[in-house]
């Protein structure tokens, strides 16, 4: 029996790459077997080095918010690669403003990201998955569904997200794209800067809110055992009936609100 939750002979884009769970998704692919380009805004980290594994992991730069960035990078990665099979869309940020004092830069900067940043990452991905099939994985967020305070700009821009992921894996179905979000629950270098602004007060307010509404361990998620292993699963042939669907992977925090 051909076991499909192999990576072997997978060429994989991962945006968002040079930290927090873009890096973690990108070196558990790659350790799975799979060849992947990660792509980041800021400075690249190096090539990884060879290892006795046989996937292989390198890095460029993308701005995701540029069509004429992204749409470059990533024709270059998949002539690089010899194809493509797999898009895991990572790149994102947050602002905390209240709903009343976002201006229209902000919005447009966390929008523009977010939501057109999905939609071009998806579409420079389009052309090279439409002849054989393949997988799309966007990265929602709770927010997306629930709302967040503080951060109405970034909530609207998870639920476009959800909404864009639900409507291309329609869309693209007939080609054999499978699409689907994840709404992780991850501790990332972005959550430490958020607790690093909180007071003594408001932080154990914050952990002890966060025992109560996260049935599995009180807290936040680790990428590398948590969320890495979702997304190799996402990346391989194990998936391939599984589209346009919604994976909260935050320990139960989305279904306890």
């Amino acid at each position: 029996m051909t076991d499909t939750a192999t990576l072997l002979g997978k060429r994989i884009i991962v945006t968002g790459a040079a930290r927090g769970i873009g890096a973690s998704a990108a070196k558990a692919l790659a350790a799975a077997g799979a060849t992947v380009t990660g792509f980041d805004i800021s400075t690249a980290p190096i090539e990884e080095p060879p290892t006795n594994r046989p996937g292989r992991l390198t890095y460029g730069v993308c701005d995701v918010s540029s069509r004429a960035s992204t749409t470059a990078a990533v024709d270059h990665a998949v002539a690089e690669m010899g194809g493509l099979d797999v898009l895991i869309h990572v790149a994102g940020l947050q602002r905390y403003t209240p709903a009343e004092e976002i201006t229209d830069d902000e919005w447009d900067l966390v929008l523009g990201v977010n939501a057109k940043g999905t939609m071009i990452a998806n579409q420079a991905a389009f052309p090279h998955l439409k002849d054989r099939g393949g997988r799309i994985v966007n990265f929602a967020s709770a927010a997306g569904a629930l709302g967040l305070r503080g951060c109405a700009h970034y909530a609207a821009s998870k639920g476009a997200v959800l909404a864009w992921t639900r409507t291309i894996a329609q869309e693209w179905g007939r080609y054999g794209i499978a699409a689907n979000a994840v709404a992780p629950g991850m501790w990332t270098p972005m959550y430490d800067t958020t607790r690093a602004g909180m007071s003594p007060e408001q932080l154990e307010a914050h952990d002890r809110g966060m025992a109560m509404m996260i049935p599995l361990g009180g807290r936040l998620g680790d990428p590398d055992a948590d969320m890495a292993p979702v997304l190799v699963f996402l990346a391989s042939d194990a998936a391939r009936f599984i589209t346009g669907q919604t994976l909260a992977v935050d320990g139960g925090l989305m279904m306890v609100r």
